[in-house]
């Protein structure tokens, strides 16, 4: 091993945390030329490979670290990822027991191992596996954060409470575990942490992150007792604070969504070629905080439909098939060749392993409108539920929750509104070349008529009615989204035109969505 190896090792690591996946290859190749199964250097160039969407690449090298030390937990765990990545879910899982199985009494790895879990959507299995890791470091604080976070996954709010209650005496710096506490229930004049967050933030100079998510704590449990104007300064705080991270350009998001309505046209569906019937997907779409988890749940208390929540299985199996594309334009493009029996086999193969044994099964994925050319090209059965709410409703909702990923353009009310108006001419686009294709639902007319509006989702499911589709708030199955503590509720009204206590505030949303 040369003398300057490790030098070499170290400016792969940098350059693959710079977001350099390419560079961090070259670097990973001239090392990998002087000690072909060098642990690390596999590992830096599996993520390399990860960063370029190349799963198969990812795979590959992970599995060259585990054919020379099949026990190494760390490569077990990429390979885990990776299979995700592929829609192999089943194999991924069967990974994921075979490193709990070594874990025994390792509280990090048990903790890493529910992360994985969580990310496959399975958290009830993560909360097993948290609460053994909890066990053997009862104050650890990333294993509190991640035990609370399953806790709230699957309907457990008080011991939730608890939790981050107990996560916060010991780690006074976790300012996310504030942000969580603050919207696991509503607040009251006399229970609140309004003194203690402000405390906080009056010593988080420096701290942008910690700020942030004090801010948004603040705002919501302000709202809660009423204190409006206050509730959006904090707000409006935070969230020009989290803007003023990002490198985000809500330009690039419209071009993408115009790019997509030129490309799929008229001609695209007139063409042969259809891919499997798609009998028994529903994918239920539309802006997030529009009420695509309310008629999840809705639709999921019926006996003969489950779902898999917001899964990334669509638009991995699109990219996975478009591979190579260098850009958002080149990805739209490529994507309107693709085979489409091969997307509806690469889709189905991901979400059948999440749930089998169920005729019918929810993709709750809000973003997944973007795709609904492929969806009905590709599996032309399947059923399409598309949520619309009040523009400035639904645009106040997004401004007022800190999402932990994506989303972007919901921390700015101009790029909030120009995104609403851009999903706005898509749909408009969908609904011209796809006329019936697509069940528009009203959240308003949803919450004032609960029982009809039920019905009639039911009905263009193709189902019979169930009793249970009023019993949501019952509804035992795990929730990751945003809404996971209010759909523990049966359906309440107050939400609705929530935004005109903001009207002046709204103003700039509100001159985007006028002109």
């Amino acid at each position: 091993m040369s003398p300057d190896f490790q030098s070499l090792l170290q400016e792969a690591d940098h350059l693959l945390r710079q977001r350099q996946p390419q560079a961090a290859e070259a670097v990973c190749g001239r090392l990998l030329a002087e000690v072909p199964e060098h642990r690390q250097a596999l590992l830096i160039l599996s993520r390399a490979r990860q960063m370029q969407n190349d799963w198969d690449g990812m795979l590959a090298h992970v599995d060259r670290v585990l054919e020379a030390s099949s026990g190494d937990s760390a490569a077990q765990l990429m390979r885990a990822e990776a299979l995700s990545a592929l829609g192999e879910i089943r194999e991924a899982r069967l990974q994921l027991e075979t490193v709990k199985r070594q874990a025994e009494q390792n509280a990090g790895l048990l903790g890493r191992i529910a992360e994985m879990e969580t990310q496959l959507g399975d958290h009830a299995v993560a909360r097993e596996t948290l609460a053994r890791a909890h066990a053997l470091a009862p104050d650890d604080p990333a294993i509190l954060y991640n035990l609370a976070s399953a806790e709230i996954a699957v309907g457990e709010m008080e011991t939730a409470e608890k939790l981050l209650d107990q996560l916060i005496e010991i780690a006074p710096g976790d300012h996310d575990a504030c942000y969580n506490r603050a919207t696991i229930r509503r607040q009251t004049v006399d229970d609140n942490h309004i003194d203690d967050l402000m405390a906080r933030l009056s010593k988080v100079s420096g701290n942008v992150a910690g700020e942030i998510q004090l801010c948004y704590a603040l705002a919501k449990e302000l709202e809660d007792i009423g204190g409006h104007d206050r509730a959006f300064a904090y707000l409006s705080r935070g969230a020009g604070a989290r803007r003023r991270q990002m490198a985000y350009r809500v330009e690039d998001d419209i071009s993408t969504m115009e790019d997509i309505a030129a490309v799929f046209d008229e001609d695209y569906f007139a063409g042969s070629g259809d891919g499997s019937n798609g009998e028994g997907a529903i994918f239920i779409l539309g802006l997030p905080r529009s009420g695509t988890t309310l008629v999840d749940r809705i639709l999921s208390s019926h006996p003969q439909v489950n779902s898999v929540g917001e899964v990334n299985d669509l638009a991995l199996a699109i990219t996975r098939l478009c591979a190579g594309a260098n850009s958002k334009e080149e990805l739209v493009r490529r994507s309107a060749a693709i085979d489409p029996n091969a997307l509806s086999a690469a889709y189905r193969n991901s979400t059948n392993q999440r749930l089998s044994d169920s005729p019918y099964i929810i993709d709750k994925t809000p973003l997944n409108f973007l795709y609904i050319g492929l969806i009905a090209k590709t599996m032309p059965a399947a059923k399409i539920i598309n949520l619309f709410r009040d523009p400035m409703d639904v645009g106040y909702a997004m401004y007022k929750t800190l999402f932990r990923m994506g989303y972007p353009f919901s921390y700015d009310l101009e790029d909030i509104g120009r995104y609403i108006c851009a999903k706005d001419q898509l749909m408009a686009h969908w609904e011209a070349v796809l006329p019936g294709k697509i069940i528009n639902v009203d959240y308003q007319q949803l919450i004032a008529r609960q029982e009809d509006e039920s019905r009639k989702l039911v009905s263009a499911l193709g189902l019979e009615w169930h009793p249970d589709c009023l019993a949501f708030h019952q509804n035992k199955s795990p929730s990751a989204t945003a809404s996971a503590a209010q759909v523990r509720q049966p359906i309440y009204s107050s939400s609705v035109g929530k935004w005109k206590r903001y009207e002046n505030q709204l103003a700039p949303l509100a001159k985007i969505l006028q002109t």
